[in-house]
């Protein structure tokens, strides 16, 4: 791109290695809080009940090499050197993964797909030749679509999963550090104090949310690396005091060993032990703010490590103490001297590595919404500096208040750790598929590579997923009841949203109506903008003509907005605005289609309107002068005709006049067409699957006349001038927001799940949440609501 481009980079490569060991300092606190304090819980979980300490040992040292191993086998080299490398534009997480499969093969159930987006700088796809087995794949993924509605389930239970992480995680996490009082205090005391205090430490800290964890993360880093040197220095004094040879635990024979004493006990524990892994998913989930090279160094030189030594120190001090007075756990092999600061220090983690998780579950609620896939709730952005730091005052109730009803509901670790572990396999086994269609349409290996993959890190994964299951009822049922309610909320409002999609569709006005009304039919036009909101992308929104029949007036300055979602983190904001005319330069309509990533900042009403303003002024400016031949378009092939109407959108950048204007353009194959160059959307089908078809190549080419004809500039300065002028006038007058208030009905003869789901579900969810008008913080004075009845 740049011709220095070389020489920046040899210039800076020392630089970005400072860079690169800052960002894996930082990501201690972010990404590392939650896996780093799992040693808290993880032995105290594993021992609570299937299996028992014995004067062998072989219970101990079966438990430490199941740790070790997987530990290594899953963060190090799934996620670390495979997972990771799976990023989209640099982000990561469920939602990155199911963006890169949807731009990658046609099995996107987002409405309003536009070929347009594919033109996005971050809607880069890799094209290396693709084998005959890989090509077979994605025909058998695109041609049927049950298995769209499959992967959509897929990545919604992974969310879900992800949100119920966010719910258990702070519970066991502060629980099992308070926990540590018990060696302070007398069993009686000891029971009526850890649950108050682990819930008067989970009030505060979601009390604290809305100040954001900016104010506060600057000391999140130096908390978990004391952490991590505090359980590394503690496991090198137990290993070297109590037993140097318990190194030999990492052998997987002491695996075989284990099982084979064990059975069936055994098989059940590893549902406490799968705990060492908590947390993992985060380094993936988290990519977007630090990068690969930086969590790699973290995890590998720093984190990796100290859990090793700090759960081979737990061994070496267990396997010399067979009769302990109080229960296995962390706070035993810590020695008296130094307990309570361990126990401060611990607490300080604890709610470091809850920290992680909230964030975490704000952002991928956040994600869903963005697709469509949430109700609507309130974001809050609480940095200005800092991107995707959000605030949701519902959600971070919700989770308080449910967050306290664990706690004190469970009340040990033995039942918040079974539930904890089976949403953390869930959303394990969710990326291991999602990862392996990756490694099959994105990366275009061979399916045996991904089929490897698939059955290599699955087959660990479902055995622990097993040992989490078969506790359902000793509180794994909680994360698989959190979830299947919360991916029937997130189905019923995704399905709905997208019918009512496919009825705007349906149900639109021909341009030529729009065009017919005038004086003659007692319509008047009054002053100001009139933004008009739709999800569709070409044509008149039926919600515009019934405000018409009802109300016989429109304002002089006409936009239809569509704000949509597109299946990359973020969009350029100088490729964020399409914008072209709806009828001839006289009727002032125009069509204006904003484009947000899945991780984008929407903008609040007062920055969204002048921007619109701007672009509008901008785009008038190049439509003028592309009409009068200042800029000239050169065709590489033959153009369909053209039309007067909607026929042009163009990618409007932030320039500034008199100069050339930057922008890219796209100029129409069909009448009424969508956005030029791209087919019009005459049905569903070609909603969700639209196929190039002779996509033409434009050159554009700037050339100004060096003898204009006087008369016809003149003419047209004159024309521009009116134009711009009507436009300021009626941004002085003042803008209206048009939004449809709907109602969504089953037809007649539809089934009774979809009755109650549509006319029961979707209608309550939209009433009790928040509607288009918040989100953009519409002030009620200009805010005009026109009611629709969908029957779907």
């Amino acid at each position: 791109m740049d011709l220095d481009y070389g020489k920046c980079w040899r210039s800076t490569k020392k630089e970005s290695w400072k860079t690169t060991l800052l960002l894996a300092y930082q990501s201690l606190g972010v990404v590392y809080g939650d896996l780093s304090i799992s040693p808290l819980y993880v032995y105290k979980s594993t021992f609570a009940e299937d299996i028992h300490h014995s004067e062998t040992n072989e219970e101990i040292f079966g438990v430490l090499s199941f740790v070790f191993w997987t530990l290594t086998l899953v963060p190090l080299f799934k996620y670390v050197f495979v997972v990771l490398r799976a990023d989209d534009n640099g982000e990561g997480g469920t939602f990155a993964l199911y963006s890169l499969i949807c731009r990658h093969a046609k099995v996107s159930l987002l409405p309003n797909r536009q070929l347009a987006d594919e033109s996005l700088s971050t809607y880069k796809l890799e094209h290396p030749p693709e084998t005959n087995n890989s090509s077979r794949v994605k025909m058998v993924l695109e041609k049927y679509k049950f298995l769209h509605t499959a992967l959509l389930i897929l990545v919604l239970l992974g969310t879900c999963m992800v949100i119920g992480d966010g719910l258990l995680t702070p519970a066991i996490s502060v629980f099992s550090a308070v926990s540590g009082l018990e060696l302070s205090m007398s069993k009686d005391h000891h029971q009526y104090a850890v649950v108050p205090i682990t819930c008067f430490i989970l009030v505060c800290l979601f009390a604290l949310q809305h100040y954001g964890t900016h104010r506060v993360g600057f000391f999140f880093a130096p908390v978990v690396l004391t952490w991590l040197i505090c359980i590394s220095a503690l496991g090198l004094y137990n290993i070297f005091h109590w037993n140097p040879q318990v190194y030999q635990a990492l052998s997987p024979y002491y695996m075989i060993k284990f099982l084979k004493k064990t059975r069936k006990g055994g098989w059940m524990s590893l549902g406490g032990i799968l705990l060492c892994i908590t947390g993992s998913e985060a380094m993936f989930a988290d990519l977007g703010h630090f990068s690969y090279a930086a969590i790699q160094i973290a995890f590998t030189f720093l984190v990796y490590p100290a859990l090793i030594l700090a759960y081979m120190g737990q061994a070496a001090f267990l396997s010399k103490h067979h009769h302990t007075i109080h229960n296995i756990g962390f706070y035993v092999s810590v020695p008296e001297s130094v307990r309570w600061p361990v126990l401060v220090v611990a607490i300080l983690a604890s709610v470091v590595g809850s920290q992680a998780i909230i964030s975490g579950t704000f952002s991928i609620i956040n994600q869903s919404q963005s697709l469509g896939c949430f109700p609507r709730v309130k974001v809050v952005h609480t940095s200005e500096k800092i991107h995707g730091q959000i605030y949701i005052p519902e959600i971070n109730w919700m989770l308080m208040i449910l967050c306290i009803a664990v706690t004190i509901g469970f009340r040990d670790i033995k039942h918040m750790g079974n539930a904890s572990g089976l949403a953390v396999m869930a959303v394990m086994l969710v990326t291991t598929c999602l990862t392996s269609l990756v490694i099959i349409l994105c990366w275009h290996k061979p399916p045996i590579v991904a089929l490897c993959f698939l059955l290599f890190f699955g087959s660990i994964e479902l055995l622990y997923f097993s040992a989490s299951v078969i506790k359902f009822l000793e509180g794994a049922w909680l994360p698989i009841l959190l979830a299947l309610f919360l991916v029937t909320i997130m189905f019923i409002w995704h399905y709905a949203t997208v019918k009512k999609y496919e009825y705007d569709l349906h149900n639109k006005v021909s341009l030529e109506w729009l065009l017919a009304l005038g004086p003659s039919l007692g319509i008047a036009r009054v002053p100001g903008i009139g933004l008009v909101f739709t999800d569709l992308t070409s044509g008149i929104p039926a919600n515009f003509s019934r405000f018409v029949t009802n109300l016989p007036a429109f304002h002089r300055i006409l936009v239809f907005v569509c704000i949509k979602s597109v299946p990359v983190p973020f969009v350029p904001p100088a490729e964020r605005y399409l914008v072209g005319r709806v009828g001839p330069a006289t009727h002032r309509s125009y069509r204006c289609i904003v484009r947000y990533g899945y991780r984008d900042v929407h903008q609040d009403v007062d920055s969204f309107e002048t921007e619109l303003v701007t672009r509008l002024s901008e785009f008038i400016r190049f439509d003028w002068f592309k009409t009068h031949g200042i800029i000239d378009i050169e065709d590489d092939g033959s153009r369909s005709g053209s039309s007067s109407g909607e026929c042009r959108l163009a990618v409007i950048g932030t320039v500034s006049f008199p100069n050339i204007l930057a922008f890219e353009l796209d100029d129409c194959v069909q009448p009424a067409s969508v956005s030029v160059g791209f087919q019009t959307v005459d049905s569903v089908t070609d909603v969700i699957e639209m196929e190039p078809v002779g996509v033409l190549e434009r050159r554009v080419r700037f050339a100004v006349d060096s003898e204009p004809e006087s008369e016809v500039r003149s003419e047209m300065e004159v024309r521009l001038k009116e134009e711009m002028q009507d436009l300021y006038e009626a941004q002085q007058a003042g803008t209206a927001f048009i939004m449809g208030h709907s109602h969504v009905r089953a037809k007649q003869g539809s089934s009774l799940f979809k009755r109650f789901a549509v006319n029961f579900g979707y209608n309550f969810l939209r009433r009790n949440c928040r509607g288009a008008d918040v989100a953009l913080k519409v002030p009620p004075a200009s805010l005009l609501e026109v009611g629709m009845v969908y029957v779907v």
